[in-house]
């Protein structure tokens, strides 16, 4: 135990020191979303007034051209205030504060990710970089490349991916996996007790995992159809990628609850949009060059190290964990 504890140890310095960079990274991109909406030119003719109901998604509803006095600058602000309100409960919760969980780790090598949202969050963060990552080489290496959907204006783009992690989580998270998990375990029915387990499914009794495990992939599998099914969607070499990380989403979704897995989401869209079009505006390059300005492929080393620790880590705890069973059986 002690020796575990001590290897926990040596890999967790290392490791919980890019945690905290990344985390005042994501820190970071919250004044950069506003700059980039408020005080940028990114959308040209198109600007944060711009009516909220003649965007694109409200199209056949009775709601599109419609004169109400809301703009995507109201709307993003709205966005950005819930975000942040779930980010700063993720650093303090649900048990430790973020600084005094990776304190653990490096002065005892104890490691609970399940102690502290931020924690969850910026692991699970690197790990889906990595993985996406890695499957984007895979696929290269067979000419199958991935072609994002084409953009009319990168505004209206921003606070689209701004908007995505809400509508996909409540969808694919709360809708398609914690209701169904709810059916599955739960052994009494009230509506606090509901919106509890909606919020984190650790509060159920989940006896038999493989359902739920079953239920994780199949939706993720939905996730990266849904990415590649619609004619405006991405090319069918994001499928792979989508469905990893809709993998990935539903089981920290299950380990850690809906918070984690939205910021998750948030990051991947809102944290990485913000500074690349940060990136172009001051340097004044397209979108496209921007994600491959020196900072980002900067970025994408720290995610990736970091996302290798953060595997290191989980393989060390698990065989810690599997050894002390089989001594505590024996």
């Amino acid at each position: 135990m002690q020796n575990s504890n001590k290897l926990l140890q040596s890999i967790g310095i290392p490791f919980t020191a890019l945690l905290t960079v990344i985390f005042g990274l994501l820190l970071v991109s919250f004044p950069i979303g506003i700059f980039v909406i408020f005080e940028s030119d990114l959308g040209g003719d198109i600007n944060y007034e711009y009516p909220l109901t003649h965007l694109d998604i409200f199209n056949g509803t009775w709601l599109y051209l419609n004169p109400v006095d809301v703009s995507i600058g109201d709307a993003f602000v709205v966005l950005w205030t819930f975000y942040l309100v779930l980010f700063v409960i993720a650093i303090l919760g649900p048990s430790r504060g973020f600084l005094k969980t990776l304190s653990l780790i490096i002065s005892f090598g104890k490691y609970d990710a399940r102690l502290n949202y931020m924690l969850g969050v910026t692991k699970w963060f690197s790990i889906l970089i990595l993985i996406s990552v890695l499957i984007n080489f895979v696929q290269e290496g067979f000419d199958v490349t991935i072609v994002p959907p084409l953009v009319d204006n990168d505004l209206i783009q921003f606070f689209y991916v701004s908007l995505a992690p809400i509508i996909e989580e409540f969808g694919f998270r709360f809708v398609l996996i914690g209701i169904p998990l709810f059916t599955l375990y739960s052994d009494k029915f009230s509506a606090r007790y509901f919106i509890r387990c909606l919020w984190n499914p650790t509060f159920l009794d989940i006896h038999n995992v493989k359902k739920a495990i079953f239920l994780i992939v199949f939706v993720g599998i939905l996730f990266g159809f849904a990415h590649v099914a619609f004619g405006d969607s991405w090319s069918n070499g994001k499928f792979a990628q989508a469905s990893a990380s809709g993998i990935i989403l539903g089981w920290v979704y299950l380990r850690y609850g809906f918070v984690s897995a939205l910021l998750i989401h948030w990051a991947t869209n809102y944290f990485v949009f913000s500074y690349v079009n940060f990136i172009a505006q001051i340097n004044v390059i397209s979108i496209e060059e921007a994600f491959s300005h020196s900072l980002m492929s900067s970025l994408e080393i720290l995610f990736l190290v970091s996302g290798a620790f953060a595997i290191c880590m989980l393989l060390v705890d698990r065989f810690y964990m599997t050894n002390k069973h089989v001594q505590l059986s024996n």
